[in-house]
């Protein structure tokens, strides 16, 4: 399944919002500008303004500025998870598999989601306490991808570390890169970045 019929997927289930629209424009505005001013810089008139509309008209949509955050973050978790288990499921070796997952998360983080995953991680604590376990249930389902992977490769012995810790290793690496991957400089492709991932963790490169 592409990309394009997993988001048309979830915006069909109301999962996610559909970028062409309202909510869904909104949305990328505000990772945008989440990311570049900060969570507690941008205003509500900032917000409004980046798309078009009054500040009143905003509450339409959403009933305060940190649900706006909060829905930043879920939709792109929801998308990013359905995107991985996708790759996961037409992936054959756990070899494979592991593959499939750092492809699509250096994606994610350096493709069309990268302002939404940039403020997942850096703006966590602006959230509430309840808001904080909703995104971390959603957080959990897309980590358990990974584990289910790293410990299968574990227990086959063609991974030496824990899973736990080789994953937060990759965690904080993958989404780094976003400081200095620049492929448009004629570096490394997306996929030739992967391959380097693997390498690290002892796999050879891809066929």
């Amino acid at each position: 399944m592409s990309q394009s019929d997993i988001l048309k997927a979830l915006i069909a289930e109301n999962l996610v919002s559909d970028p062409k629209g309202a909510r869904g424009r909104l949305l990328q505005e505000a990772a945008r500008l989440f990311r570049d001013k900060g969570y507690e810089r941008t205003t509500v008139r900032d917000l409004a303004a980046a798309v078009g509309i009054q500040s009143g008209s905003l509450f339409h949509h959403f009933r305060t500025k940190e649900d706006i955050l909060k829905a930043v973050m879920v939709e792109t978790i929801r998308l990013n998870t359905a995107i991985m288990q996708a790759a996961v499921d037409e992936a054959g070796t756990p070899e494979q598999k592991l593959r499939a997952l750092v492809r699509a998360e250096l994606e994610s983080i350096n493709g069309q989601t990268g302002e939404a995953m940039a403020v997942l991680v850096f703006e966590w604590r602006s959230l509430s306490e309840d808001s904080q376990a909703d995104v971390l249930a959603l957080r959990e389902i897309y980590e358990a991808l990974w584990l289910d992977v790293l410990g299968t490769l574990k227990a086959e012995g063609a991974l030496l570390a824990e899973p736990f810790v080789v994953r937060r290793m990759l965690t904080g690496a993958l989404s780094w890169t976003v400081t200095w991957y620049h492929p448009e400089r004629g570096g490394l492709t997306l996929d030739g970045l992967t391959d380097q991932v693997m390498a690290m963790l002892g796999f050879s490169p891809a066929n």
